[in-house]
């Protein structure tokens, strides 16, 4: 029921009104309020809240019909407002649309043509409350998308390693509110000698992705204490994803573990970007696939390589949102412009080298939106740890 207030100082005008929309009283379709004069007006306005259209004449005592447009634009802006006035009083009414009247009707009334008037603006005000309903859903979207996202921030290892040993760095930025990047490190035994470094991207993008990675995460630490090789942790953890995976996802990975008393780095690569190694004369790809991305087939066993990185080496991982970044013509920054910039920059510290190519990436684009997730992460092996 739409709760409707006519404005109008002609005493007849009340019961005129009542009688012409009986029906719709009846049916309970309007809910009829009545003022004589702008003053009373506001003050209805004031005793009945939930108000939303409202039909005024323009020539009233005490406060006429555009005085009180100025005062409803101001004290309430959600009602509509209707205003009469007499035939070919153009002034007026120009004035009145300025002040935000949303239609009008001319005297003497003719009642079919209001009930017309009422019908199309009860329409209107329906799409704007449907509008400030969606648009509610829409910010308290935002706001779990906002919640989850620091949530997943804060899921990512931030307590960077820096001492006379190690020299590592990471960032995730997410190309929406939550992404399905990840990385990680952490130390598998007590001695804390032995490093393990991770990255990995989730297919798709968005909540799904988001969970899948949560997953992901969690199942690829809980799986990295038991002494077990790279290639044994991701054939277990790819066991469990592949199970029960009716959405189809997976997710590529890259897990090392580097040994600092001696710099040998074991690891396998499931369907990711190869790892790059800055050295002190030259930059190595690590290209080896130890097999698919996780969670895509069952019974699937993954091998594991060794390399052994020299004090001052710099590994390099990142996903390919990174070289997948894009201008508006479609050229993309590619595998070339990242070795280029890691040439560039082979010498700075982790955090520096991680920054310094995302700022690369972002001077690319030349302002074209972000597509993908890009993460990085780098580790500078800086001396050998002793047992």
């Amino acid at each position: 029921m739409t709760k409707i207030l006519i404005v109008d100082d002609e005493p007849d005008v009340e019961i005129l009104m009542k009688q012409k929309f009986r029906r719709q009283i009846r049916e309970k379709q309007f809910s009829l309020f009545f003022a004589q004069n702008g003053v009373q007006a506001l003050e209805k306005l004031e005793e009945e809240a939930d108000i939303r259209l409202l039909i005024s004449d323009i020539n009233m005592p005490e406060m006429d019909g555009l005085t009180l447009l100025k005062n409803m634009s101001e004290r309430f802006p959600e009602v509509i407002p209707i205003i009469v006035s007499a035939y070919g009083d153009m002034n007026n009414i120009r004035q009145a649309m300025n002040l935000g009247a949303f239609d009008f009707v001319t005297k003497p009334i003719n009642f079919e043509d209001l009930t017309i008037t009422i019908q199309k603006t009860i329409s209107h005000i329906q799409h704007l409350i449907e509008s400030e309903q969606t648009k509610g859903k829409l910010e308290g979207i935002l706001h779990e998308l906002n919640v989850a996202s620091e949530i997943q921030q804060s899921i990512l290892p931030r307590d960077f390693i820096k001492d006379d040993n190690i020299d590592l760095y990471a960032k995730m930025t997410a190309a929406k509110a939550i992404g399905g990047d990840f990385y990680d490190f952490f130390w598998v035994d007590e001695q804390k000698t032995k490093l393990a470094v991770i990255i990995a991207d989730v297919s798709g993008k968005g909540v799904a992705a988001a969970l899948f990675m949560t997953v992901s995460r969690t199942l690829i630490r809980a799986n990295s204490f038991n002494e077990l090789k790279t290639g044994q942790i991701f054939t277990r953890v790819n066991e469990t994803l592949e199970k029960d995976n009716t959405n189809m996802m997976f997710v590529t990975a890259f897990y090392g573990i580097l040994d600092t008393t001696n710099g040998e780095l074991m690891y396998t690569n499931a369907g990711h970007n190869p790892p790059q190694i800055l050295r002190k004369d030259s930059i190595e790809s690590m290209t080896e696939q130890h097999g698919m991305a996780l969670g895509v087939m069952p019974d699937l066993t993954y091998e594991e390589h060794v390399i052994k990185l020299e004090e001052n080496d710099m590994l390099f991982l990142y996903t390919d949102g990174v070289t997948e970044a894009e201008t508006e013509n479609g050229s993309f920054y590619g595998d070339d412009g990242l070795a280029k910039g890691l040439e560039s920059n082979r010498n700075l510290a982790a955090s520096e080298l991680v920054n310094t190519i995302g700022s690369d990436v972002n001077t690319f684009a030349a302002g074209w939106p972000q597509s993908d997730d890009i993460t990085m992460l780098a580790m500078r092996f800086l001396a050998r740890k002793q047992n």
